[in-house]
Formats: C-alpha cells, sequence, structure tokens
C-alpha cells in the first residue's frame, strides 16, 4: 500500500513540478483592473479646491488596480490603487459593505487598503464629510457611483485570477523628479537628524515584482513620493496626472503598444507615498511678474500669494507630466527588471479605528479636535489660494476672524490646543448640516512577506514618514521581526485626515502645517498608534477594533444641478461632424475635429469610451488604434446655447504611426426630456497618415549615432580582450620558460 502511496506522490509532484518548471511559489496573487472614470462635465476637480475647475472633458481616464495576496496558510489582504485624489471613509464603507454580501468575511475593512495616487484632476463629491466636498456643490452621486462600480469590478476580477506566484523586492533612487515645496517648515528639523539624510525630500523609490510560477511577470507595484500636480488647476481635462500616465507606459510596455488601456494582462500601479511636501514641479516657485524666485518662508511676490507658482520641467503642464511620468516609468522598469530579493513569509494584517481627536502622547500633550489654519487658505506653490492668505502665517485677520467665526467661533480650548496655529475653520466643532471633517479614522498595517505597507489616512510629509518608518522597523524589530523588514509608507489610504507634519514644522505654518488638523502632536499620535499595531502583529496579538466612525452617507447634500436635456440645434443632429479633418496629416502633427455632441454627464462609458480612432486594414476591416485613455487623444466638451454643445475631439500622431487610412468616431449620448437617454455615433471622413521624413530622417540619423556608438564600444572592448589575451599569453609563456 505504501508503495502505491509513494507512486503516487511521486508522479503528483512530477506533474505539479512540469506545470511550474520547477519554480516553487511563496503566495497566490490576484490581479485585476478596471475603469472609475468619474463625469466628464460639471464636476469640481478634487485637489486644488478651486471652484472654477470644473470638468469640461477627458484626457486619461481612471483606473482601479487592485491585487490579492494570499500565503499557503490562506491569509489575505487586498491592496487597491485608484486614478483618484485620495480614498474617503464613506467609500471604504460601501465597497466593504458589497464585499461583504458578495464574498461573506473574506473581504473586511480590516484588511482591504483602498489608496488614491493624488491626482488632483478627476471629479470630487465622493466624500462624507461636508468640508472635502464644498466646492463641488456638495455630494456628487455620479463620482461616488463610479468609484464603487469600477472598484468592485477590480477586486472581482483579481478573485477570480488568483494563481500561484512569487514577489520581488528592489529599491533605487529616482533623481529629478520631485522637490520640497515648503524647505523653510523641512529646516525647523533638528540638524542632527536632517543630517541623516542627502535630500530634503525622499528619492527613494520601492518597487516590488510579481511574477507565476513560470516566472513570467503579471504586475507591479511602485512607491515613490511626489505630488501628482503636474497638471495646474486651470486644467480642466480629466487626467491621471504623472503617476496614472506613469502606469500606462510600463502596462503598455508589457502588455504591447497595440492593447489599448486598461485591457491588458499586465497590471502596474504607481502608488503614492509620504508626498505632503513634496512637488514634481521641479523648476521650483517664481514670480509671476517678474520671473524671480518667490519670498522664501512665505512663498509670496511682492506680499502677493497669488503670483508665486512652481512650474516645470516642461514648457506646459502636459509637457511637464510626460517628463516626470516617464522617469518614473524609466525607474520603475529598470528596478523591476533587476528585481531579485524574493519576498518571503507571510501575509497578515492589523487594523483599527483610531479616534484622533482624542490621543494622548505625553505629559501635558494631546491632540484637538478637527481644525483648519490660515496658511490652508493659501494654498500651495503647486495651486495658490485666491484670497489675501500667505503660509507661514502665525497670525489672523480681524475680517477673516469675522468671516470665520459667522461660521463658528472656535473655543479658547481649541485655540490653546492648536497653537500657534491661527484657526480658520474649526472644523471639529462643528456638526451642522453633518460633520466637516473626520474624527474617527482608519489606521491599519498589512504584511506581506518583510514588506509592511504603513496605511496612512493622510498627507505625511517627507521627515513624518521618514520617523513613521523607522518607528515601525524598530518595534517590528524589538519584538522579534527577524531579518530587515521593508516599510513603506502608503499615503491617502482608507479615508482623507488632510495633513500631518512633524512638531517642529507645524511651527511653521505652511500650508501643510495649517492644515494638519488634529494639533501640533498628531504625528507622535500616529507614530504611536503605529507602534502598537507592528507590535501586535509581530507577537501575533489581536488588537481592538476602536470606535466605529459615523456612517453619513443618508445625510449627504447635493447642489449639483442634474442634465435636463441636450439640444443639437437648428438642422443638426447629434454626432453629425461640424469640422471635418484635413485630407492627409504627417506624423507629429495634430489632427483637429469637432462633432455636435451632448452633456458627457449622460454616461460616463464605463469601460468604454467616448471617442475612437481608427485604421482601416488592407482587408477593409477598420481596427481601433486609441481611446480616450490614451494619452495621444483628448475630448473636449463645450457648453453654448440652450442645451446644444460641442465636442472637439484631438489627436496628436505619434512617430512612429503607422502610415495609412484613418477616422475619427464620437460616440454621443443625448438626453430627451420625454424619452430619457439615447446612444448615437458619427464618424470623420477618412484621412491618411503618411509619414513625416523631416522626422525619419531626425530618427534614422539618432538610430546612426546610436549604432556607430554601439560599433565603437564592441571595437573597444574587442581591443581591451585581445589586450588582455596577448598579456595573458605572454604571462603564461613565461611561466612555462
Amino acid at each position: 500500500m505504501m508503495d502505491v502511496v509513494s507512486s503516487f506522490l511521486i508522479v503528483y509532484l512530477s506533474v505539479i513540478v512540469s506545470l511550474t518548471n520547477g519554480i516553487p511559489t511563496e503566495y497566490n496573487v490576484g490581479i485585476g483592473i478596471a475603469d472609475i472614470t468619474g463625469p466628464a462635465a460639471e464636476v469640481n476637480m478634487m485637489g486644488y479646491a478651486n471652484p472654477a475647475q470644473t470638468s469640461r472633458g477627458l484626457h486619461l481616464r481612471q483606473f482601479s488596480r487592485t491585487f490579492i495576496f494570499e500565503d499557503q496558510m490562506k491569509n489575505k489582504v487586498v491592496y487597491i490603487n485608484l486614478d483618484a485624489c485620495m480614498f474617503s471613509q464613506g467609500l471604504k464603507l460601501e465597497i466593504v459593505r458589497q464585499l461583504k454580501n458578495k464574498y461573506g468575511d473574506a473581504y473586511t475593512e480590516r484588511n482591504v487598503l483602498i489608496t488614491g495616487t493624488h491626482t488632483h484632476s478627476t471629479p470630487g463629491g465622493f466624500h462624507q464629510y461636508l468640508l472635502y466636498d464644498i466646492t463641488s456643490l456638495g455630494f456628487v452621486r455620479e463620482t461616488f457611483d463610479s468609484l464603487v462600480e469600477g472598484i468592485l469590478r477590480s477586486v472581482d476580477r483579481a478573485h477570480d485570477n488568483m494563481k500561484p506566484a512569487n514577489i520581488y523586492v528592489n529599491t533605487g533612487e529616482l533623481l529629478e523628479s520631485n522637490i520640497n515645496r515648503s524647505p523653510s517648515a523641512y529646516l525647523k528639523n533638528p540638524p542632527e537628524e536632517r543630517a541623516k539624510y542627502k535630500y530634503n525630500v525622499d528619492k527613494n523609490m520601492t518597487v516590488i515584482k510579481i511574477v507565476d510560477a513560470d516566472n513570467f511577470p503579471i504586475g507591479m507595484i511602485s512607491w515613490f513620493a511626489v505630488h501628482c500636480t503636474s497638471m495646474n488647476n486651470t486644467n480642466r481635462l480629466i487626467s491621471s496626472d504623472n503617476k496614472g500616465l506613469a502606469a500606462l507606459m510600463l502596462e503598455a510596455d508589457r502588455n504591447g503598444q497595440t492593447v489599448l488601456p486598461g485591457k491588458g494582462a499586465f497590471v502596474a500601479a504607481f502608488a503614492q507615498s509620504n508626498e505632503g511636501d513634496v512637488s514634481p514641479n521641479t523648476k521650483g516657485p517664481h514670480c509671476l511678474d517678474t520671473g524671480l524666485p518667490c519670498d522664501f518662508n512665505h512663498s509670496t511676490c511682492n506680499g502677493k500669494n497669488e503670483l508665486c507658482v512652481a512650474f516645470g520641467p516642461g514648457n506646459d503642464m502636459f509637457e511637464s507630466t510626460e517628463i516626470i511620468a516617464r522617469r518614473q516609468y524609466i525607474q520603475a522598469k529598470k528596478l523591476f527588471d533587476t528585481a531579485s530579493t524574493l519576498v518571503q513569509g507571510p501575509v497578515d494584517f492589523r487594523h483599527t479605528y483610531t479616534d484622533m481627536s482624542k490621543q494622548t502622547v505625553g505629559e501635558g500633550k494631546k491632540t484637538c479636535k478637527p481644525a483648519m489654519g490660515y496658511s490652508f487658505a493659501a494654498g500651495t506653490t503647486d495651486g495658490p489660494g485666491a484670497f489675501d492668505f500667505t503660509q507661514g502665517s502665525n497670525s489672523s485677520s480681524p475680517f477673516w476672524n469675522a468671516v470665520s467665526g459667522f461660521i463658528k467661533k472656535p473655543s479658547e480650548e481649541q485655540n490653546k490646543c492648536h497653537a500657534p496655529k491661527p484657526i480658520l475653520l474649526d472644523t471639529g466643532e462643528i456638526e451642522f448640516p453633518y460633520a466637516w471633517e473626520p474624527s474617527i479614522v482608519d489606521t491599519q498595517i498589512f504584511r506581506v512577506g518583510q514588506l509592511f505597507l504603513i496605511a496612512v489616512p493622510a498627507e505625511f510629509t517627507t521627515m513624518s514618514g521618514r520617523r513613521t518608518r523607522d518607528a515601525v522597523a524598530k518595534t517590528l524589530k524589538d519584538n522579534g521581526f527577524k531579518g530587515e523588514p521593508v516599510p513603506i509608507v502608503a499615503g491617502l489610504s482608507n479615508d482623507y485626515a488632510d495633513y500631518v507634519t512633524t512638531f517642529e514644522e507645524y511651527q511653521e505654518q505652511r500650508y501643510e502645517g495649517g492644515s494638519t488638523i488634529y494639533g501640533p502632536h498628531t504625528l507622535e499620535a500616529y507614530i504611536n498608534v503605529y507602534m502598537n499595531l507592528s507590535k501586535a502583529m509581530t507577537t501575533g496579538s489581536p488588537v481592538t477594533p476602536g470606535p466605529n466612525p459615523p456612517d453619513l452617507m443618508s445625510e449627504q447634500l447635493s447642489f449639483l444641478p442634474p442634465v435636463v436635456f441636450d439640444a443639437a440645434g437648428f438642422g443638426n443632429n447629434f454626432a453629425d461632424v461640424k469640422q471635418q479633418p484635413n485630407k492627409q496629416y504627417k506624423v507629429g502633427e495634430r489632427v483637429t475635429v469637432k462633432f455636435v455632441g451632448a452633456n458627457p454627464r449622460n454616461n460616463r462609458r464605463l469601460e468604454s469610451t467616448f471617442l475612437t480612432v481608427e485604421f482601416q486594414e488592407q482587408s477593409g476591416a477598420n481596427t481601433v488604434v486609441y481611446t480616450d485613455a490614451n494619452w495621444e487623444t483628448q475630448f473636449h466638451w463645450e457648453s453654448h446655447g440652450i442645451g446644444e454643445s460641442t465636442i472637439t475631439i484631438l489627436w496628436d500622431i505619434p512617430v512612429g504611426q503607422k502610415p495609412g487610412m484613418y477616422k475619427i468616431t464620437y460616440n454621443c449620448d443625448h438626453k430627451s426630456i420625454f424619452s430619457g437617454v439615447s446612444s448615437v455615433t458619427g464618424s470623420t471622413e477618412w484621412f491618411q497618415v503618411v509619414a513625416s521624413r523631416a522626422k525619419l530622417d531626425k530618427f534614422q540619423q539618432k538610430n546612426k549615432l546610436l549604432n556607430k556608438k554601439k560599433e565603437n564600444e564592441i571595437k573597444k572592448g574587442f581591443k581591451k580582450t585581445l589586450s588582455k589575451l596577448k598579456s595573458e599569453n605572454v604571462k603564461g609563456m613565461n611561466n612555462l620558460a
């Protein structure tokens, strides 16, 4: 009997080894991607708090990228990265509610981590706390539903796609991609602490490479600290900004350039970290009137906050986005290709809800009820505020005191607790019509082998993130963790509670300090929480669930008017072409066409597109080569008349585009008062794309120079090898003699 069992085991193991090429795997991993694009018209963009910055079209679609990690004991965690400004507590409560309905206890608020890339060019209105929805005219159901539907779809796809896998981790330095936008506050940190670091922002990028049992790459996550504010507050097109574009670049690299965005098997997430004081505008802040650098401490120009703006590295925001995206993509690809450190160990998690307004962090030190300072209204050099506020101000204005006091005058206790912050909005003491900012927040840590994701519900500054990582690493080691942990700050996770500075940075009251809502000891309180979670994880101890956060979704107010109806205008039909393309274009040129349109809010076209660029094959069949999710296209909506719209579609023909015949199609969804929403499609005439001689000559010249360089390197290496062989031969002959 034992011989039969042994033979069966040998055969079984042989089959398993043959199926996996003999590569043992540590984990099961599921990966999924789905569209979460919000309304492309009339909705305020989340991030800059500029009421005039409402959506008027689309440049890059938003995606949810989900990664499920499971160890051999079936412990699992879910990491979800969104092309969104941040996440919100109300959204997570709804996501978890629907996941529990479908999967039972497999996915809960404890083992699901949802984070945003922090793009400032996607629709808002998805929060449950009032302050964050004020500029979007309250809650926007369309944005909320897009996020819920897309996130759940990406989780379903990841769940259905679980497979044996290995994970590798790699870290490297990425330069010329981020700067500190509040260097005067950073300099308040102790000199001995600053001396430990080469830069005043984190330059390291951490990448995990995920491969299946055949060692075939299936996914990647990159963490790098930089704001997604390459697209500035004048942008009106939905965009996933530099991190979203970097993800599309790497996915196209792995899936092939012909695979449309969001449709490939390989998924790459470019996630956020401790970016609180970190800008992608590497030329730095300059005065719009003089071109000179702004005031160092206050970011003003002749006392004017609005004139101080950071630029670069490109000539405009589109070029800057592409440059910062490409630099992240190139470094992530390099780290991905060379990753060799195997991730090994269990999957685990610890989660608790924390009332951040009631934390004690030492004798006489405690956190406060939420409040926003005066410098919050000043904005940042990435997007200055519109009034006479300045960063680095520890004093208040009688006029604005009267305005804010009309809403709610802060108590003496609040003023004392938040000092030296002058309070502009006493959000923690306002409950009308419902809470303005959170007191109870999500705090969570994930473990995948030696990786520890510290899920922070706020924007931690550079030094705040460093202190948090160090504290978690020390706690892990002090409590028995063997080896070197890799702690990663996963910023803007699960909830949004504004900013977190160090105690020293808080004294400067730059924008980040004015937006640290729980007072000067906020960071210390957070660190205590994450140390406790780390200790519990290492010792195998449970943690208390903490106080449940409120669910305010039933109380939401919305003042954004709905789409009433669309009109094509006299003598027109919806989707009629108003401006045809030229008969012929060269590579490198821009195609511009216009259509009789309708409001894009009628149909967000999740998993679909408002436009296509189609190529005519020799067989006569049409192939879609670009959609509204591609960087090369832009979809602009303009309203005029009563219910009338014009759609402008741009296509920048890239170098290397296949010559031939093309057309552009617009998918129009128009609303009637009586019959609801109807769909119609319109297409341009066919036009020809031809190769640009100048572009080709330049491309060929570049290739020629590269080939010549390689040839010289080969010759140089060959001569060096011959010289070495000759030297060794002479040495050998001498030895023989």
